[in-house]
């Protein structure tokens, strides 16, 4: 006869080891996907890894979340799709191949071409591929990892190729020349997702410049409202011919339209942009006054403009509205500088005025009559600054829109090709000029672009900031502490160029894009309808282009007079193409000529690279007959991932019924990090939105972040990251999945903690595997293999039992599908521990082990069995390793299904007809009184095993009474007492004295001021208030609901009694221990140390035993008053007492110490 397999110890590693090898040897993932053949799909996408770096514990957490639902939709009968996927395109390979190599992105094409350089990110990018698939297989993620998806191979392009054209055929793909944000040390532009990544928006502190722009020419307007306003000659006789000679410098103001000493003042947190400044804006409506005043720095006195809120935070205390005196008076030694307010206008009445050049180091190539001028802004606010804007239209969006609608040029200058450039080149750098200062000519405008330890003392900024001083053009310098990006893959600070880009139209796909979004299951939602609906309001257009090497080129080839173009959606088209090119002699020879059009193999496709080494190279020719170049960039990357539901099925070239027939698009489920609600969510959605009007995925979880255990960010650098292989190789992949999963929802941020996981592994794991090791060794004694019919009449306690697991087969179903993993692990985890192990293995352990093989014992075996089987069924999504092992443990005996692995069974389904809650009810009800009982023998210091006489609780209804009476003596058993009294409310109001206080938790946010009122109230309620408010659960306190939540009930205890409450039970134990209850007690724990005894021994279970003691044992008395039940407990035939004993063990009781000898017979 087969029986059950036991084991000495839980060793999760070794389970996890031998069940993978198990899985390899019989094929199971291949079979759990074949088995549900023409079953309904659930549709599942990876979100591809790059295998450039190695994966980390974070890594852990993510997979095995996509896990976890996908093994459940196969055990709930689905064909599941899911493909692994290598994402092997962009910066972060790039960067990596760069920095091995010592070059720089200005090097390839010179000191490496092209070709090799791509040659090495390709085999870069696939280094660690087997850490990350022996790390796939060692957490047991089951996905396709022998037919994967690879973004660099040329059907995946192929597909992307074809998606571009879909919207060029849109009219949704444009080119334009505008300002974009662009990343110095990574050499590409950057679309506006990829700056809304988490973390790309920092806190920095930059020297900030408030700058002094001198006018050249007052607007009419402008003159016009000064001059009603300054009282020229009253200025100057209140002015004063001394020190500072205001009366001479008053005198220019005279003819306020000619040239005047007046300063418009301007706020920039960027100064490296103020050579590039060609405009000034103001706010139409906004209020600016004339201040006569002192420069701070130089002591000259100046004439300036600002807005009139924002006086008082410019100035600061050092200022002070001053009197004709204060003027007179003022010398360089003062430490404070009066001020007077001259005149006060309009934003409109300054429009028009031109000033000098702040920095005229160049000036700009086009149109330069038109720069330096104010003009009116929408964007102007007094929330900053100066009210007035520095404009520079090479290095703002919005600055360029506001200077092209007042035909302001920007400041681009001719470089010695004649091509326009901004006066900071791509590097970072300013550029080099004749009349550009040498500190400033040819240096990086921000430090963070120099290499490590080469960036001078004082920033780019700290000394222009320096330089506007000395020449009284800085009204005020200070550092600043304000939000600004940086490159999501460098770390350094983004500039804004001016670029020639494409961009996707998703502006007009706005509206479209934030419906189909309210129809995703986000989890958490806040995120769908905050984070992400936030970000599709608000989206822009998506720039596609990269001035990069690796990745997925642009398809699109135009003439040199950009009138002719073509885009490609196919390798067919390419080939037709350039057959056209090469019988127009554009082209020597077609170099895909090996490739055979409409032959899908993959040995076909090995022919060919779409890479831009080889694109760069094939001219086309235009239906006038001209050439045709590509245009040189390649595509956003993000692009490359949010293709994947389609590129990794070749779509439309081959599988088309797979998408279009919806098996396997939209994805039924997703899941990745919160980053990615700008990455990858953003793409998949953008591209199904704009190509297919769907959604690409369904139901979505957005992972937290996983943490230290103290809460920080985990970094090599910090020497707090945590090795994923050391992880799993000490505790096993079942507990870490598990702990990971339990400890908090998947979109909160886990503090990890090695010490959680062995916690999991005690508590959870070791509970479940003592209750297998239990059920094992008793079944294997009485030959238990289930093949008896099912008893029809269980016991009350198998009924109770069967009632709780179908309870929590129907919640766990429900978390399943609603995808909350952690209401699944903790309903599992409470059902183990408390449920079964705790309560029913316990209270039914004498049935295991005593009596005949009667229909009880069978019952009981039946009963357990079907508990441990569920238990391995629900669980196996979470812990795939230790449940298939349980399961096969106890399948393999009774063959009760045909399934050889737990996850090619069905997922188990209610029976709603066994569930009884009205059983369920009083069950939780002795739960709760047993557990009080315990917890006040436990403050008393009374061991469990000294019987005491009585335990009495007050019942406030009739139902809860039939419950009790039901279950006493179960208690009574349990809690080990004699007797168990039920008394009524009134006579527990004489015998027990209840108090009650007030929970300013719940209450305070609620209450507010009345608080105080309402607890006072609750503080001053009698006995029959407080039963009352027991009874019905809330009542009405000064006018507010308040319930049992909303306080605290404690009991005191009386004389000889101890009382415990907890929500609406009380319980009194009697603390009176007479003779007799001590004298059982003694047995009690004799007992116990006997079968502590035969279990040291190794004696089987059924072995009979002998006792002898000696005569002057302690508790002889006892013992002998006890015989007939300590024998029947441990299975003794005799119990003698003898002079001496030589050969002995020693046992303690109640710190008593004596000799026992112990024979089996």
């Amino acid at each position: 006869m087969k029986k059950f397999n036991e084991y000495k110890n839980l060793d999760l590693t070794a389970v996890a080891e031998n069940v993978t090898q198990f899985w390899n040897a019989h094929d199971t993932f291949k079979k759990s996907v074949e088995i549900r053949e023409g079953a309904p799909e659930f549709v599942f996408y990876e979100g591809p890894p790059s295998a450039n770096g190695m994966p980390g514990i974070h890594h852990v957490m993510a997979r095995a979340i996509k896990d976890i639902f996908c093994r459940f939709q196969t055990q709930n009968g689905k064909k599941v799709f899911r493909k692994a996927g290598w994402d092997t395109h962009g910066l972060p390979i790039e960067l990596g191949v760069e920095k091995e190599l010592g070059i720089t992105k200005e090097d390839i094409g010179t000191k490496i071409s092209v070709e090799d350089y791509n040659k090495a990110c390709r085999e870069a990018v696939m280094r660690y591929t087997d850490v990350w698939n022996d790390l796939t297989e060692k957490i047991g993620y089951w996905v396709d990892l022998e037919h994967p998806y690879v973004t660099y191979e040329p059907k995946y392009m192929e597909t992307v190729w074809w998606l571009l054209k879909q919207l060029y055929g849109k009219n949704l793909l444009y080119k334009g020349y505008t300002i974009q944000p662009y990343s110095p040390k990574a050499g590409t532009g950057l679309s506006s997702h990829e700056l809304n990544q988490p973390g790309t928006y920092r806190d920095v502190s930059d020297t900030t410049v408030v700058a002094q722009f001198k006018v050249k020419k007052l607007s009419a307007r402008f003159a016009a409202k000064i001059s009603n306003q300054i009282n020229l000659s009253e200025a100057a006789q209140n002015s004063c011919g001394g020190a500072l000679h205001w009366e001479e410098f008053d005198k220019n103001l005279q003819s306020p339209i000619a040239s005047s000493p007046i300063s418009i003042l301007a706020w920039t947190t960027t100064p490296w942009t103020l050579p590039s400044n060609t405009a000034l804006a103001v706010g139409r409506d906004i209020e600016y006054v004339l201040v006569k005043t002192f420069n701070q720095y130089t002591f000259e006195p100046i004439n300036i403009i600002l807005a009139r809120v924002l006086l008082e935070k410019n100035f600061g205390k050092k200022y002070f509205a001053g009197t004709a005196e204060d003027f007179a008076n003022y010398t360089s030694e003062n430490k404070n500088i009066p001020y007077q307010i001259l005149a006060e206008f309009t934003g409109e009445d300054l429009a028009g005025t031109e000033y000098e050049q702040l920095i005229p180091w160049f000036s700009p190539a086009e149109n330069p009559e038109n720069a330096f001028r104010v003009i009116v802004g929408d964007f102007v606010t007094t929330e900053d600054g100066t009210g007035i804007v520095h404009i520079a239209p090479t290095f703002g969006a919005d600055d360029a829109r506001v200077a092209k609608e007042n035909g302001i040029p920007p400041m681009l200058v001719k470089d010695s090709n004649d091509n326009l450039v901004p006066l900071v080149d791509l590097t970072g750098k300013f550029l080099q000029g004749e009349n550009v200062p040498e500190l400033f000519s040819g240096k990086y405008i921000k430090n963070e672009y120099y290499d490590d330890s080469t960036a001078p003392e004082k920033s780019w900024d700290v000394e222009l900031a320096i330089l506007l001083k000395t020449e009284n053009k800085a009204f005020k310098v200070e550092k600043y502490v304000h939000s600004y990006p940086h490159c999501w893959r460098t770390d350094k600070p983004v500039l804004y160029y001016p670029l020639d880009s494409w961009f996707v139209k998703m502006t007009e796909k706005r509206q479209r894009l934030v419906e189909l979004n309210e129809t995703i299951n986000w989890k958490p939602k806040s995120t769908g309808e905050g984070r992400f609906a936030n970000w599709l309001e608000n989206v822009n257009d998506w720039n596609l282009s990269r001035s990069r090497y690796w990745g997925i080129p642009l398809p699109i080839w135009r003439t040199d007079d950009l009138k002719e173009e073509i885009i490609i959606g196919s390798v067919e088209e390419l080939y037709n193409e350039i057959e056209k090119s090469v019988a127009a002699g554009l082209m020597s020879e077609n170099p895909f000529k090996n490739f055979e059009i409409g032959n899908m193999s993959d040995e076909n496709y090995a022919q060919i690279d779409l890479h831009k080494n080889i694109v760069d190279a094939i001219t086309l020719v235009s239906d006038s007959g001209k050439p045709m170049k590509r245009e040189s960039d390649l595509i956003d990357v993000w692009f490359d991932s949010g293709s994947m539901p389609y590129a990794q099925l070749h779509y439309p070239f081959e599988n088309k019924q797979l998408i279009d027939e919806n098996k396997a698009f939209p994805a039924d489920f997703i899941a990745e990090g919160v980053d990615q609600t700008r990455g990858w969510f953003y793409t998949l959605h953008a591209i199904a939105t704009t190509v297919f009007d769907s959604v690409a995925y369904k139901n979505v979880v957005s992972n937290g972040l996983v943490l230290d255990k103290n809460g920080q960010k985990m970094s090599k650098r910090l020497g707090n990251a945590v090795d994923p292989f050391e992880t799993l190789k000490k505790y096993g992949p079942d507990a870490t999945r598990w702990y990971m999963i339990a400890n908090a929802n998947p979109w909160e941020n886990l503090k990890f903690d090695v010490e959680g996981i062995d916690e999991v592994r005690r508590k959870f794991f070791g509970t479940l595997y003592n209750t297998y090791s239990f059920f094992s060794l008793y079944a294997n004694v009485d030959g238990f293999n289930y093949s008896e019919k099912d008893v029809k009449n269980r016991p009350e306690i198998d009924r109770w039992i069967l009632s709780e697991l179908n309870i929590l087969v129907k919640e766990v179903t429900e978390y399943y599908q609603d995808y909350e993993p952690t209401k699944v692990a903790r309903a599992i985890n409470t059902f183990v521990n408390d449920n079964l192990s705790n309560w029913y293995v316990r209270l039914c352990r004498r049935r295991f082990w005593k009596g005949d093989y009667s229909d009880d014992k069978i019952s009981a075996y039946q009963t357990l069995y079907t508990c441990l089987e569920t238990v391995a069924k629900i669980s196996a999504p979470i812990a795939p390793f230790f449940m298939d092992r349980l399961y096969q443990d106890l399948n393999s005996v009774t063959g009760k299904d045909s399934a050889e692995s737990v996850h090619l069974t069905d997922f188990p389904k209610v029976d709603e007809r066994l569930i009884d809650l009205n059983l369920v009810e009083k069950t939780h009800l002795a739960q709760t009184i047993t557990s009080m009982v315990f917890s006040l023998r436990k403050k008393e210091n009374i061991k469990v095993r000294q019987p005491l006489q009585k335990v009495m609780i007050p019942v406030l209804d009739k139902k809860t009474e039939e419950q009790i009476l039901a279950v006493s003596e179960l208690i009574k058993q349990e809690v080990n007492v004699k007797e168990l009294q039920l008394i009524n409310a009134e006579e527990a109001s004489h015998l027990i004295v209840k108090q009650i206080k007030p929970n300013f938790k719940t209450l305070g946010s609620r209450l507010g001021k009345d608080m105080k009122a309402v607890g006072s109230e609750i503080q001053n309620m009698n006995s029959e208030q407080i039963s009352a408010l027991e009874k019905d659960g809330k009542m009405m306190i000064a006018g507010y609901e308040i319930g049992l939540e909303d306080v605290e009930i404690s009991t005191k205890d009386i004389p000889g009694w101890t009382v415990a409450s907890e929500g609406k039970t009380t319980v009194a134990l009697d603390l009176t221990i007479t003779d007799e209850l001590k004298s059982e007690g003694i047995a009690r724990e004799f007992i116990n140390r006997i079968q502590n005894l035969r279990k040291e021994k190794d004696f089987d279970l059924t072995d009979r035993i002998s006792i002898r003691l000696e005569e002057d044992s302690p508790f002889k008395t006892e013992l002998i008053n006890n015989n007939a039940y300590i024998s029947e407990e441990v299975l003794c035939n005799q119990i003698e007492f003898v002079n001496s004993l030589p050969i002995f063990d020693d046992i303690e009781i109640d710190e008593v110490k004596f000799k026992v000898l112990v024979n089996k017979i």
